[in-house]
């Protein structure tokens, strides 16, 4: 009897609800209080359950057992998690329009938002891929707005980070017509063999001020002068009121294409195809622009949790900025 009573177990406290870790990293103190010791650290993403709350702070338990104290602004409920999901999971069909890289260690945030938690970094020297752009007013309206990009890190995980920060990995012979615009898409237009080096052909769009709600003012496209061995311009557009998606296709045996969003002069937004052949660039056709049809994508539910009250495509494009 005193070795069944030894080995009773302490019961567990009760969960009162569930949560997710939304910054990168979060420490779980062994209570209130900011010298209370760390007894945890759990990582982005990590289930935890909670126990207690004492304004916004939270008790929570870990998988492996881990009880501490945290935060409580700074777990996921169920639904906001399984919207960040179907945030990386949308961004994995958007096309790219560049690749970049930064020159420091660079926060990647849940939100276009400067107070939106960090879950991820892009370390020196790595790439992402850029989706999607947001100009956001901040508070008080007299600073000046925030440029965001969407970018994808890997297969299916995106998030929002500050686009000054991100260098477009346009090669420099290219990049150095920029004059001080920001280019803000690259796109190969083909492969150019001079003697032994491969060249490419390249279309970019660029802006001369950032914090605009378009993407571009200009679209221009390089080729490669065989009898100069330099970079040309073959067709520049200036001007403009760009947008996101430009995009870049190669039908088998024909000249690549590429088209634009733009503002026509009435406003409404026109998608403008060209098609690229030897170093002419011509117009082929124009056509109203609508908005691609909505992906049939459900977002991860919770066993267990009720459904989004509105719908998540709806919340999904107010974080995308369409």
């Amino acid at each position: 009897m005193l070795l069944l009573a030894g080995c009773r177990r302490e019961p567990k406290e009760p969960v009162i609800g569930e949560g997710f870790v939304a910054p990168m990293t979060l420490n779980l103190r062994a209570d209130l209080g900011p010298r209370q010791p760390t007894v945890a650290t759990v990582r982005h993403g990590e289930r935890v359950e909670i126990l207690a709350k004492r304004r916004r702070f939270a008790k929570v338990r870990t998988s492996a057992g881990q009880v501490g104290w945290v935060d409580g602004n700074l777990l996921f409920t169920p639904e906001q998690m399984a919207e960040l999901r179907a945030l990386g999971r949308r961004a994995a069909r958007l096309p790219s329009q560049g690749e970049a890289t930064v020159l420091d260690v660079l926060n990647v945030h849940t939100h276009p938002d400067r107070a939106a938690p960090s879950f991820h970094q892009i370390k020196e020297g790595e790439h992402v891929e850029v989706v999607a752009h947001r100009l956001v007013v901040r508070t008080p309206p007299e600073l000046p707005p925030d440029d965001w990009a969407l970018v994808r890190f890997s297969a299916t995980e995106a998030g929002w980070v500050l686009f000054r920060m991100l260098v477009m990995a346009i090669p420099e012979e290219v990049a150095q017509y920029a004059e001080g615009h920001l280019i803000t898409s690259y796109f190969s237009l083909g492969e150019v063999k001079d003697g032994e080096q491969t060249k490419h052909n390249w279309l970019w769009t660029t802006i001369a001020q950032g914090r605009q709600p378009y993407e571009f003012d200009s679209f221009r496209v390089f080729v490669w002068s065989l009898r100069r061995h330099r970079y040309e311009t073959a067709y520049i557009e200036r001007n403009l009121k760009g947008y996101y998606p430009v995009t870049v296709e190669r039908p088998e045996g024909a000249p690549p294409r590429f088209s634009v969003v733009v503002e026509d002069k009435d406003g409404t937004k026109v998608k403008k195809t060209y098609t690229f052949q030897g170093y002419h660039v011509r117009l082929i056709a124009k056509a109203p622009w609508k908005e691609p049809p909505e992906p049939e994508i459900e977002p991860e539910q919770t066993p267990g949790t009720a459904a989004p009250s509105t719908s998540w495509w709806k919340r999904l494009r107010d974080l995308v900025g369409r």
